[in-house]
């Protein structure tokens, strides 16, 4: 009798210890459960893909690579360097090739297509990637691509510009090297709400981000509408169903009369920007007189390819407790 007590005992024992830790873990899987239910929801891009909140996580971007040698030669060192984090190629253009290969010999950097639907220059002037006769509406009086955004919209068809943006980026794949993100020459993607399908159609099959804006915020969508961007409510509800990261905000280098106040200038926009993610973007190029032929815009071109290494600029940077990132971390973040 006295050993099945103390078994009995034990066994009670054992129970009555099993059902207190079963209430301890319910009450701990409760408070946990809090914690999650309790946490706020991420208020902006970079908070979603994993960065402080609070931040401001930039991306510097160069344009317009592969449109001359002088831009190809400016923007090598500063990747290198890590004095900017992205440049994109605009594959129509004489020296888009030099640079693909140039990518595929240069891996982690972060290249993407700078996605071309203009010709803007008087005198250096380009055309469709695509058979001229397969996209006909692109193509001007002379051959090339319309000038101006303007004229594009007004001529060409969204499936005339789907089928030049897949042949841009099929023409970079098939010279051996796959875009890390894609985005817009000029805008010109964003000029027309079926553009801007069509666009962002595109970068989600190819698995590619397009620098596709956050338009939740009414906010900003009025800001870009200011600049001339006819966003409408086909366009925010496109942003909204876009499967891909996005950035929240997306502005450009300010232009200035001498190199000390453009870099006076870059200070007061990064100052100017919310916390978020940002791509930035800028046209560097190194100064010839080839390249003064081509565009008025070279002293500009020139300070921009000077910049981003200055000391002055790069401390600024680190005084602004600013974080860089790039389309390759974006979208191991996002894939995350």
């Amino acid at each position: 009798m006295k050993t099945l007590n103390k078994h009995s005992y034990s066994l009670s024992f054992i129970i009555f210890s099993f059902l207190i830790l079963s209430l301890i873990g319910c009450e701990t899987k409760k408070e946990e459960s809090k914690v999650v239910m309790n946490k706020p929801e991420p208020k902006n891009w970079a908070e979603r893909l994993g960065y402080p909140a609070g931040k401001k996580v930039i991306i510097l971007h160069a344009d317009d690579i592969g449109m001359c040698e002088e831009a190809n030669i400016a923007v090598k060192p500063m990747l290198k360097n890590k004095y900017i984090q992205s440049a994109a190629i605009m594959m129509p253009c004489e020296f888009a090739e030099e640079f693909v290969q140039w990518a595929k010999n240069h891996p982690n950097m972060d290249i993407g297509l700078h996605l071309t639907l203009t010709s803007e220059w008087k005198n250096y002037r380009w055309g469709p990637v695509a058979d001229p006769k397969e996209v006909p509406s692109l193509i001007d009086p002379d051959g090339k691509f319309w000038h101006e955004v303007p004229d594009v919209a007004k001529h060409a068809t969204a499936e005339d510009v789907e089928k030049e943006i897949r042949a841009q980026i099929e023409k970079s794949i098939a010279l051996g090297y796959k875009p890390d993100h894609i985005d817009t020459h000029m805008g010109t993607l964003y000029g027309r709400p079926d553009y801007v399908k069509a666009f962002y159609k595109v970068a989600e099959e190819y698995g590619i981000p397009a620098n596709a804006i956050e338009l939740s915020d009414p906010k900003a969508v009025e800001g870009f509408r200011a600049k001339g961007y006819p966003i409408d409510e086909s366009v925010v509800k496109l942003a909204n169903n876009y499967s891909l990261p996005k950035v929240d905000n997306f502005t450009s280098a300010p232009n200035a009369k001498t190199y000390k106040e453009k870099i006076a200038k870059f200070k007061e926009l990064i100052q100017s920007l919310q916390p978020g993610l940002t791509e930035i973007i800028f046209h560097p190029s190194v100064e010839t007189d080839n390249l003064k032929s081509i565009t008025a815009s070279w002293q500009q071109r020139k300070w921009e390819a000077q910049m981003f290494g200055d000391p002055d600029l790069i401390k600024f940077f680190k005084e602004e407790g600013i974080i860089f990132t790039n389309w390759k971390e974006i979208m191991k973040r996002f894939k995350k």
